[in-house]
């Protein structure tokens, strides 16, 4: 914190503080007399602002009062970060968004949770990172956009998100314990969503234990107007309002305890986390997530020496993960009688004995890792990073018989997956002068996958049998030596202009699915999606890793203060071996239709640029005005086919209004986003229309209690997301003809919502 002095009475409390009464007592009031002998009395005062910190190079930090005011309105922690320049999200299920960083998401971004890179453990990547934390367990959320320093960067070639739990305390030498904690709740109504957090801290001056708790449950959304009738989309209507985004419920419970050492100056940390979802339906897939239960440990010891310091975490991840058809998509369809549907045309909700026993899958993940970072003072102007990561990775996932051709045996669609990580890297950074920061580094890695034999049902539908034992009789085990490289600068111009710039090789080796789900059969392949656009999906065991070049460039104009601010980014991104899709049978793949594809690669190519910035408006009686906004544009091109690369965001802008009086803190949000009217034609993208949301949020501060509400989609406007794929949350989900194609996933119309939080 530093004093600001701005007028004479300011400097008359600063001479009142530095005198030995202050110093000893509340200073007294100053009596200044005038050439006019009229006594003025001042009253001391200091006005205190924080420091302004520069951010490490190439990231972006999520202020605490960002997450804040978005904890009531979300259960997803993914969401927090639609502030972030060149952030969009993907759709999925309604605690599991997809972040992309400039057109490239998923398994291309580095996630890490806690220290921990955790892995989706599921052929439609339910379960991802990001979901395993909740909203208000958020401390730290940080964005490494496009060009990444290799100590935080590997096995990506998008970016990485950091996510933190809050760190711990400690009571100050001499000082009392600190015992306190923090009870909330939300209510959001559009889909009835509800729940509420729960934390408690005990810290002394060398021990911290602190538990935090969440719960959020709701029901399927509604979108801004009827979107579906029982004639236009098929049987899509029956069942449900035709306004209602079928198959978008959720709940969900997280805890999570930490505690921590002090030992002298050094730190030992311990975290055990645990998640248990029951039910997590998705609109864009052709199953729910039926039972999702994830166990984590993790132990740190931040060590300090006279040199620098070493930071040592180890860590492991047990994942149980079950999916089959919710009750949205439970109907009678003719043949498909004994694998889902009551008998009636009407939905099994809930589960009775005149349903079919659905067609269960289960994936288990387990995840070990460690890692060893240090950090060494070369000089006072020479940072050296050296480190090593090391990532074990095991996953099973099969499909239990379940009638109707899905029998008698169990289809084993990955068996025995293992994928091993080990890493090396460096990076140095100097401070070569005043105005010039730069940061360089390399980073090796070597990846090596493997499976198991696998086999099907074991009857004559499709091509099982002859798929699985070409797939066993093919070498399976691959091994990948990747190299990373970045190199970064920054130069400081003067007070209001910074520019940073930059260079980065960064590479990705193919996940589990991409390498080894093998069978060709529609049914079986349209269980391997993780795109969310209704396609099936095989893999290639030869798949090559991803390797991307990126240059970038931020313009960085600002005030002193930073209370005005305007930042710029371009930037470039060249993919060889970008892994894309391609026609399973070499043939043209048909239009306006779900069809079979695989994996391949190909070479891509990204460019766009990245705008935001803040301007103080006015300061009156009414408070602090200002105005916020953002605006990305990606663009992202098949270098091969000329096509255009799938789920790239369009060009969209967010502009807010807002306010600060007191301890109102009030916004009226603007989100404007443009048609899609070109998109993947492999995979016969859906195409949507341009739209304009309207957002009102107000928060309201006291000591200890904290008060958010607000209206999301003011006008109630109906609209399609660009990124949300394709609808298969209702009806005959198994087959590719089952639903009618060419149907986007909605987004939610208004919704009101409420969310209190006291701290004791």
């Amino acid at each position: 914190m530093r004093p600001i002095f701005a007028d004479s009475r300011a400097c008359a409390a600063l001479l009142a503080l530095l005198s030995p009464l202050a110093q000893a007592a509340e200073p007294a009031p100053l009596i200044i007399t005038g050439a006019a002998s009229k006594a003025l009395q001042l009253t001391p005062s200091v006005i205190e602002a924080e420091a302004v910190e520069k951010a490490p190079l190439g990231a972006t930090q999520v202020t605490p009062q960002q997450l804040q005011t978005l904890r009531s309105a979300t259960s997803d922690s993914a969401t927090l970060l639609r502030g972030v320049p060149g952030v969009s999200l993907n759709s999925a299920g309604g605690i599991s968004s997809l972040p992309a960083i400039r057109g490239l998401a998923d398994d291309r971004l580095r996630i890490k949770i806690d220290g921990m890179d955790l892995v989706a453990s599921c052929p439609n990547h339910m379960n991802p990172a990001m979901s395993y934390i909740a909203p208000s367990n958020l401390g730290k959320l940080q964005v490494f956009a496009g060009i990444t320093p290799v100590s935080v960067g590997g096995d990506s070639i998008g970016g990485t998100i950091v996510a933190d739990s809050a760190a711990p305390e400690f009571a100050a030498p001499g000082a009392a314990s600190i015992n306190k904690g923090e009870v909330g709740a939300f209510y959001r109504s559009n889909n009835d969503a509800r729940g509420g957090n729960f934390s408690a801290t005990h810290a002394e001056e060398a021990f911290n234990i602190r538990y935090d708790g969440s719960y959020s449950k709701a029901n399927n959304y509604s979108a801004g107007g009827d979107f579906k009738s029982s004639t236009s989309t098929g049987q899509l209507g029956n069942g449900s309002p035709l306004d209602e985004v079928a198959s978008s419920a959720y709940e969900t419970e997280n805890h999570a305890l930490g505690m921590a050492l002090k030992l002298g100056e050094d730190l030992l940390e311990l975290k055990l986390g645990y998640q248990h979802v029951p039910q997590e339906l998705f609109a864009n897939q052709r199953m729910d997530m039926t039972d999702n239960t994830q166990e984590r440990i993790s132990l740190r010891y931040l060590s300090q020496f006279n040199w620098g310091e070493l930071d040592t975490r180890v860590y492991h991840e047990k994942v149980e993960h079950s999916m089959d058809f919710g009750p949205d998509k439970r109907f009678w369809y003719g043949m498909q009688s004994n694998i889902a549907g009551s008998g009636d045309g009407k939905p099994c909700s809930p589960i009775s004995a005149t349903c079919a026993a659905g067609m269960p899958m289960d994936s288990e993940g387990k995840t070990s890792g460690a890692s060893v970072k240090a950090t060494i003072d070369l000089s006072q102007q020479d940072l050296l990073r050296v480190g090593g990561e090391y990532q074990r990775y095991r996953l099973n996932d099969y499909w239990s018989p379940s009638g109707s051709g899905m029998w008698p045996n169990t289809f084993e669609n990955i068996n025995d997956g293992q994928r091993d990580r080990a890493a090396l890297f460096s990076e140095w950074e100097s401070q070569l002068s005043a105005n010039w920061l730069t940061l360089i580094g390399v980073r090796y890695e070597n990846v090596q996958s493997d499976a198991g034999d696998v086999h099907g049902y074991g009857n004559m539908m499709g091509n099982q049998n002859a798929e699985a034992a070409a797939f066993n009789a093919a070498d399976r085990s691959q091994t990948d030596h990747n190299w990373d490289v970045s190199a970064m600068a920054r130069y400081t111009h003067s007070e209001q202009l910074d520019v940073e710039f930059g260079y980065a090789r960064k590479v990705r080796s193919p996940n589990l699915y991409e390498r080894y789900t093998w069978s060709s059969w529609a049914m079986a392949a349209t269980m391997n999606n993780f795109a969310g656009d209704g396609n099936g999906y095989v893999g290639d065991i030869d798949l090559s890793p991803e390797t991307a070049n990126t240059v970038s460039t931020t313009l960085d104009w600002h005030s002193s203060d930073r209370r005005k601010e305007l930042k710029v980014t371009p930037f470039y991104t060249r993919v060889n071996d970008y892994i894309d899709a391609v026609s399973f049978t070499g043939n043209a793949v048909p239009a306006d239709q779900f069809n079979v594809l695989q994996y391949a690669n190909q070479s891509a190519r990204l460019y766009g640029v990245d705008v935001s910035g803040k301007l103080p408006l006015a300061s009156n009686d009414l408070g602090n005005w200002g105005v916020n906004g953002l605006i990305n544009y990606s663009n992202g091109k098949n270098r091969d086919t000329d096509d255009e690369l799938y789920n790239i965001m369009p060009l969209n802008a967010t502009l807010a209004l807002t306010q600060e009086l007191g301890g109102w803190s009030n916004s009226l949000e603007m989100q404007s986003v443009q048609a899609k009217n070109n998109g993947s034609d492999v995979r016969n993208e859906i195409q949507t229309a341009g739209y304009t949301l309207f957002n009102l949020r107000a928060s309201h501060t006291w000591k200890q209690v904290r008060v958010d509400f607000g209206i999301e989609n003011l006008a109630d406007k109906f609209y399609y997301l660009p990124t949300g794929g394709a609808y298969t949350a209702q009806g005959r989900t198994m087959s590719m003809n089952g639903i009618e194609w060419g149907i986007g996933v909605p987004g939610m119309g208004r919704s009101l919502y409420t969310g209190v939080n006291v701290a004791f």
